[in-house]
């Protein structure tokens, strides 16, 4: 069995966390300001950052019975779709990493304390995108679970099994409970994150084939794309490596430069389109979901500028990575990318193999250099 682990850490906090939490739709105001006749809708729910990301948490047994009703409540409680890009009349911060809302509630798996479903909600439209799942968020549904008295939490360190429903995978996240609580606390830090909290750990249990059911999806170790040639993989999320000098820029790139390029931007989503039919997760270019697969562009390391101004030291890493979220560039790296790289670092002649470094900064795992630090990811066969 293949495991894949990553460490995270909760956020602090100025006062003990509620057991619940309460917002109101921005949606359901606007329409009460429109028209005095109607009320607002209220709905428990929790606003919690997971990793590099941050999202609302809704308990399932308070949402609608038919997910079909989900779709509006997610979009008014984010504020989308605003042309804006802002997402001002919501909770959402205008970019893909800040546009999510997690659904938690009991198990349907023998193998999980909980059921967790993900989804990433479109800034400049209404798309509610059920695909994939997200490492980061993934990382504060266990506390959550505690903190709403979803499971039974004893103090000291405790392991909530997770089922992601939108892959069919388990997770299972390892973090210090206190008072029934988990402890937010602590001297953890991450590169992404401004300050410290409670050590988080993530075990992603046999990965591979989260939505295509393959390693391999194409059944080949590397594919040609739009004259570029590409890794696809499938391990957390399916992904898509390409290197960074066939598509014609410097691998450190920052995501502002990504985002001011005339032609970059376009020119990878045409080859996640195209990779995306190769893979069989869509019949055609035009239906390939906005969240899988990811695609990230690779290089060797060396010694480049971080968001922060910061220099990252290239000893300090093992491969440059520079990922794309729902057409927008990660400023730091989704988790799952970083499971997908790790699974692919280990398959001889792939882009990813490539690039790696030949001595490991940790003999354990990869570590990863992204915009705005490094992440390692630990690999494990058991």
């Amino acid at each position: 069995m293949l495991e894949l682990r990553h460490l995270q850490h909760l956020p602090r906090s100025i006062s003990p966390p509620r057991k619940d939490h309460w917002i109101r739709s921005p949606a359901f105001i606007f329409t009460r300001l429109a028209s005095t006749s109607r009320k607002q809708h209220r709905l428990p729910a929790s606003y919690y950052r997971g990793g590099t990301s941050r999202a609302v948490i809704f308990r399932q047994q308070d949402l609608p019975t038919s997910r079909r009703d989900w779709d509006p409540i997610f979009c008014g409680v984010i504020g989308s779709p605003d042309p804006n890009g802002r997402q001002l009349d919501g909770l959402g911060g205008g970019i893909s990493s800040l546009s999510k809302v997690c659904v938690v509630g009991p198990s349907t798996h023998p193998e999980a304390d909980v059921d967790y479903t993900f989804a990433a909600i479109g800034v400049k439209d209404n798309d509610v995108d059920y695909s994939s799942n997200c490492g980061n968020m993934t990382s504060a549904i266990g506390p959550f679970a505690v903190d709403t008295g979803l499971v039974d939490a004893p103090d000291g360190k405790m392991t909530v099994r997770i089922h992601n429903t939108n892959t069919g995978k388990i997770i299972h996240a390892a973090f210090p409970v206190e008072g029934g609580e988990a402890v937010a606390h602590g001297d953890f830090s991450i590169d992404g994150v401004a300050g410290t909290g409670g050590r988080i750990e993530l075990a992603f249990v046999d990965p591979a084939g989260s939505v295509t059911g393959r390693l391999l999806p194409t059944g080949n170790i590397t594919d040609t794309v739009d004259g570029v040639t590409v890794t696809c993989i499938d391990a957390g999320n399916p992904a898509v490596f390409v290197q960074a000098s066939d598509v014609e820029v410097d691998g450190s790139i920052l995501p502002d430069a990504v985002d001011a390029h005339p032609t970059l931007l376009a020119k990878l989503d045409s080859i996640r389109r195209k990779a995306a039919v190769k893979m069989g997760i869509s019949q055609d270019e035009a239906s390939t979901p906005g969240s899988i697969p990811k695609i990230a562009m690779i290089s060797r390391s060396k010694a480049h500028k971080l968001l922060s101004g910061d220099t990252m030291d290239g000893n300090a890493i093992d491969i440059v990575i520079r990922a794309l979220s729902v057409g927008q560039p990660h400023r730091a790296v989704p988790i799952t990318v970083a499971l997908a790289t790790a699974a692919a670092a280990n398959i001889k002649g792939s882009v990813v193999h490539a690039n790696v470094s030949a001595q490991l900064v940790d003999p354990h795992g990869i570590t990863l250099g992204h915009s705005s630090g490094k992440i390692s990811s630990e690999r494990q066969e058991g």
